[in-house]
């Protein structure tokens, strides 16, 4: 399925050149997919309850046009890769001006850590189950763990 809000740009979100500040792209991907978990019956609450959160490796930005005050911008996100037991996850966001052009692409690879242990961690398979449904990107592949030797 395809996943994507709106939001509209506040003044803490608009850097002294007067549009939006670098940062506050990747806040809006990261309110997303956490509005996409939450959705997916899977708010905070129900993470701090398994013990497990999610976490990245990397975060990814190309800009493309700005985004100015007073603007409502679309994000979206697609699934670009995803282990087969769910425990990596790579997810592209696209962030559109309200003239619908893109103003920036995210891309952030993230997993799953064990609270208590602070280790990495295999989600239940509902939370994989749900990460699976976003709609796929142009460029997903499966994410192949490394067997360490």
């Amino acid at each position: 399925m395809q996943y994507a809000k709106q939001y509209p740009i506040r003044w803490a979100d608009l850097d002294p050149n007067g549009h939006m500040r670098h940062s506050a792209y990747n806040d809006y991907a990261a309110q997303l997919r956490l509005d996409f978990l939450t959705d997916e019956g899977f708010p905070l609450a129900k993470f701090a309850q398994l013990g497990i959160g999610p976490i990245l490796f990397r975060e990814d930005t190309r800009f493309l046009k700005e985004v100015n005050p007073n603007e409502t911008i679309k994000v979206g996100a697609q699934l670009a890769g995803l282990s087969p037991d769910g425990s990596r996850w790579r997810i592209v966001h696209t962030v559109y001006k309200q003239d619908g052009r893109e103003a920036a692409v995210i891309t952030v690879d993230g997993a799953w850590l064990d609270l208590r242990q602070r280790k990495l961690a295999t989600p239940p398979a509902e939370l994989a189950e749900a990460l699976s449904k976003l709609e796929r990107h142009s460029t997903y592949a499966d994410i192949e763990r490394k067997k360490a030797e």
